[in-house]
């Protein structure tokens, strides 16, 4: 205090308050956790990121399948209005609570420790989907290192993997074409390939028997562990960088992928198959929630990734505009992927003499299973392979890199005094506990957990999330409150369309979601197999534990007030007294003098004012402490 105080005493060319912690000489701020925690180091390291997370595998191996299957082209009617009712509003929401407060997915609760609980379950969710996530990215790793060679390994039947039902699918041609093949009573060696020879799922008896450790897998998980590990080694100025590479090469071989494939014969026959209208599906609700999900999924939105990236951003970063081009971009990408794989199947269909829905699948049985098959018809068939999966590879490394990223500025964001300086050290042990837990999954029976990973991980946990984060923010700290907010951030308020999708359709959508989840539960399967009951408990306590860390959440809270139970549940949803933008120099209004270290309890638009040279920003927030000055003008 004696070395503030000194300071303060002292005659600065520039009012103290409107100087940058840097700039303040002699004085001590502790507390200037923005500075110590880094920034993105270019322009448009956090627009690729954003990019990067929400561009995945999911765009190619589960958007395409999702059209086809629920109505072809008239699916895109529910699918961009789910993206206007849900996708958009919700994005914004969270890049506006990262941005504004410059904290992770737990500290950023400050905003109302009620709900903490519910930042918990965030890392939660995105600690097991990571497990799993970088597993899919080792498979990838297994079939790239695979692709090089001259011939493909799974081309041919002949290998000791394969078995009697092996066989080629290439249709023999007769004078009027492709002779049909008889794909039920038979395996095409990819397949076999997948499963026998890199699953080694013939070792295992079900999931309660998961077999030995396939080392080959094992060698891949931990490649890809440690090339996660080294892109993030600096946080976000090393990933930030990364991003220029893997958010942007996925689209150079997207488009070669395209090319090549609306070129090949009968590629127009998959692109009908995929885009033609079928509108009497949009009677079905089935089709709304369909789109609904894959709009939900697709975003990322709820694992707190967006959250965490917004938190490096600078204060008046245009978030708003960034918003409209990741969401837009993401659902043109998925579009375009859609063509590149299903022109690829419709050569595959006229090739073999079948329809085309019975060469389409989605997830890994298209990625691992269909595509590698159709590559062995091409010419320079391990070119075209190994592009389709350094595509996959770089796809899905962006979105670990958001997933690992997110737990440890969220952990280090609660424990900064410890864990900051030693953040690169942290990251590593995050790697390796997380390599260590995903071992199992490169046992022969692996795919089982997860599959069971992949369908309760991120399920109706994440709903439950999201729509406690949404109803948090705005009934519980204020719609008025957050908009004014993002008005001192941007310069503008969010319209009557945020709003309205904030406090009524975007909740109700998730709301019907969820329970749609829960009404049309199935229980998991992989191919034939049926999980035991003791794996499907197991895989639902997995989603209720997150859902149960938001009530822990606010009995901690309420625990550590005083007072009667009503007067703790008042105290614990306020914000904070540090609640607000990190740096001095953006607090305006009310977050005046509310960090510790602060020089003076006068409102920073007084010394604004006194001084001159006030900004489009500082009028902004001339014009947020005048509607503040008047609100409690009319509360008296």
């Amino acid at each position: 205090m004696k070395k503030l105080q000194g300071a303060h005493h002292r005659k600065p060319i520039t009012p103290d308050l409107l100087m940058t912690p840097s700039d303040q000489g002699d004085v001590d701020l502790d507390v200037d956790f923005a500075a110590d925690r880094g920034n993105w180091t270019g322009k448009l390291d956090f627009l690729l990121s954003c990019i990067g997370y929400c561009v995945g595998l999911g765009n190619v191996w589960r958007f395409p399948y999702r059209a086809y299957t629920n109505g072809g082209g008239a699916f895109l009617v529910p699918y961009f209005l789910m993206l206007a009712i849900c996708g958009i509003p919700l994005f914004f929401l969270e890049l506006s609570l990262g941005q504004f407060s410059s904290l992770g997915p737990l500290a950023v609760w400050k905003i109302s420790p009620l709900f903490k609980g519910a930042g918990a379950a965030m890392l939660l969710i995105v600690g097991l989907v990571a497990i799993y996530y970088n597993m899919i990215i080792a498979y990838v790793l297994f079939y790239l290192f695979a692709s090089l060679t001259s011939n493909l390994p799974w081309e041919h039947c002949g290998n000791w993997w394969n078995t009697d039902l092996c066989l080629e699918h290439r249709g023999s041609k007769d004078g009027n074409g492709a002779l049909p093949l008889n794909l039920t009573s038979t395996v095409s060696p990819s397949e076999e390939y997948w499963s026998r020879y890199v699953l080694h799922i013939q070792g295992s008896r079900g999931i309660g028997s998961p077999g030995e450790i396939r080392w080959n897998l094992c060698l891949c998980l931990l490649l890809a562990w440690v090339i996660v590990f080294l892109c993030i080694l600096k946080g976000v100025k090393s990933s930030g960088k990364v991003v220029y590479f893997t958010a942007t090469f996925p689209y150079l071989i997207l488009l070669m992928l395209l090319v090549r494939g609306v070129t090949l014969p009968g590629a127009w026959k998959g692109i009908q198959f995929y885009l033609t209208p079928q509108f009497h599906h949009l009677l079905s609700s089935k089709v709304w929630i369909e789109a609904a999900l894959q709009i939900f999924y697709s975003l990322g939105v709820g694992f707190g990734g967006l959250l965490t990236f917004a938190s490096y951003n600078t204060f008046h970063q245009n978030i708003y505009r960034d918003t409209f081009i990741v969401t837009l971009g993401n659902a043109i990408t998925s579009i375009l992927a859609g063509f590149a794989i299903f022109s690829v199947l419709g050569y595959m269909s006229q090739e073999l003499g079948v329809p085309v829905d019975q060469v389409a699948k989605a997830g890994p049985g298209l990625a691992f299973v269909v595509y590698p098959q159709a590559m062995t018809m091409l010419p320079l068939s391990p070119f075209w392979s190994f592009l389709f999966f350094f595509m996959l590879l770089t796809l899905g490394l962006d979105s670990q890199f958001a997933f690992l990223e997110t737990i440890v500025t969220a952990v280090t964001d609660e424990f900064p005094y410890y864990l900051r300086p030693k953040k690169a050290v942290f990251s590593g042990l995050i790697c390796v506990a997380m390599y260590l837990m995903g071992l199992v999954l490169t046992t022969d029976g692996g795919m089982y957990w997860l599959v069971l990973l992949d369908d309760y991980s991120a399920s109706f946990g994440l709903m439950v999330v999201v729509i406690t984060t949404c109803l948090a923010v705005t009934r519980v700290y204020g719609i008025q409150r957050f908009c004014r907010d993002i008005h001192m951030m941007l310069g503008f308020k969010p319209g009557l369309y945020f709003r309205a999708c904030w406090l009524f359709l975007s909740p109700a959508t998730l709301l019907a979601l969820l329970v749609y989840s829960i009404v049309k539960y199935q229980p998991s399967e992989y191919g034939s197999y049926r999980f035991p009951a003791w794996a499907e408990l197991l895989g639902i306590l997995m989603g209720l534990l997150s859902c149960l860390m938001i009530p822990a959440g606010m009995l901690v809270a309420v625990l550590r007030e005083e007072g009667s139970l009503w007067e703790r549940l008042q105290q614990a949803s306020r914000p904070t007294m540090d609640w607000g933008p990190s740096l001095e120099e953006n607090r305006t209004g009310m977050y005046v003098a509310t960090l510790v270290g602060s020089q003076s309890p006068k409102p920073l638009m007084v010394h604004m004012r006194k001084y001159g040279g006030i900004t489009s920003f500082e009028n902004t927030a001339i014009e947020v402490d005048r509607e503040i000055a008047e609100e409690e003008e009319s509360m008296m």
